[in-house]
């Protein structure tokens, strides 16, 4: 094909270079600016998430799609370097990685700041969220203490992917809560997997057992701390408590002083109300607990859809002595994930 470069391709090829160059100027004139669409592209999301609209899976699939320059990094790099003599420089690419993490991660914060129960460990997860989304946009700290260390960068790497997928395959794909989390787990491993390679970079033969050992044991973790993230497209917006469900499935009455002889003559109901992506279809858990003790865990089958949240409650009728104390009605999801509690107290 001769040389590309003084051919016919070397006109366009020089103007897609200084058209790269200007939005790169651009955008770190403007930093923030990636992280800003992340977190506009988020919210909206939201917003049409709770309106069951089609629109917020088209969003959260650009999102998806913005890690692809990510995963085909050096197939694309050879094309644009071997076949059209297209020369990005370094900074360039560990420019464009920066700005995939800040629209990832500010993308996840508005689901998981909202769906956050802040009086439980979940808040951990979110908080360490808010505290990537700040680190992203901050370059001193990003690219002197993140991206030139090659431990810390697999980390929020692997996490940048991990919360955006924890957002997004809900919404995109109607996987259950734990389907999606086990999922996003595998995936974001497997995008992980150079940087774990670059991690380890002995030759020897212990080298890539090793790094299958660190893969493993940090997808051991995050599985065995499931409990700890909130599920980030599952909120409860309506819970009460009731001693009858009428025929339209709503609470008879609200209930909060519940006395003990009533609930040992009617038994009581836990209403809620969850909401969920359209198509979704979920099994949650009503744990009733007594000063911190489960006694009962029931099983109910959600379905996304219903703006107002789908309908659904337990009811118990049989309870331990003594009675009287505080009672606790935590819904999680089948990986043990809070989505929303109500506590009360049994009175006389």
């Amino acid at each position: 094909m001769g040389n590309m470069k003084s051919g016919w391709l070397y006109g366009p090829v020089q103007a897609m270079r200084g058209l790269v160059s200007l939005i790169i100027r651009l955008l770190r004139r403007h930093s923030g600016f990636m992280a800003l669409l992340g977190f506009t592209a988020g919210l909206l999301s939201f917003i049409l998430v709770q309106r069951q609209a089609d629109a917020s899976r088209i969003i959260a699939i650009l999102m998806l799609l913005t890690w692809v320059w990510l995963l085909l990094e050096k197939p694309i790099r050879h094309l644009l370097v071997v076949r059209l003599g297209f020369k990005l420089s370094p900074y360039a690419l560990k420019f464009a990685t920066q700005m995939v993490h800040q629209e990832s991660l500010f993308f996840a914060l508005p689901f998981f700041f909202i769906t956050t129960t802040w009086a439980d460990p979940q808040m951990l997860f979110t908080l360490l969220l808010m505290t990537a989304a700040g680190v992203s946009i901050i370059d001193p700290i990003y690219h002197r203490k993140i991206a030139s260390n090659r431990w810390l960068f697999p980390l929020f790497h692997g996490f940048s992917i991990f919360a955006l997928l924890l957002t997004a395959l809900p919404i995109v794909l109607n996987l259950p809560t734990s389907d999606s989390f086990l999922l996003a787990l595998i995936i974001a491993g497997l995008v992980s997997t150079p940087s774990i390679t670059r991690m380890i970079q002995s030759r020897r033969w212990w080298a890539w057992p090793g790094r299958l050992i660190l893969l493993g044991t940090l997808g051991a973790w995050g599985w065995l701390l499931q409990p700890w993230v909130p599920p980030a497209t599952l909120w409860v917006t309506d819970m009460t408590f009731t001693h009858q469900i009428t025929p339209e499935r709503e609470p008879e009455d609200r209930l909060f002083n519940v006395s003990a002889t009533a609930m040992r003559a009617d038994g009581l109901y836990a209403f809620t109300a969850v909401r969920a992506p359209l198509g979704l279809q979920e099994t949650i858990y009503h744990e009733w607990r007594y000063d911190g003790e489960v006694i009962d865990v029931i099983a109910l089958q959600i379905s996304g859809g219903r703006e107002a949240g789908y309908r659904s409650w337990s009811r118990k009728q049989h309870f331990p002595e003594p009675l009287k104390g505080r009672w606790d009605i935590r819904v999680v999801t089948e990986g043990g994930q809070l989505i929303g509690r109500r506590t009360f107290v049994a009175g006389p």
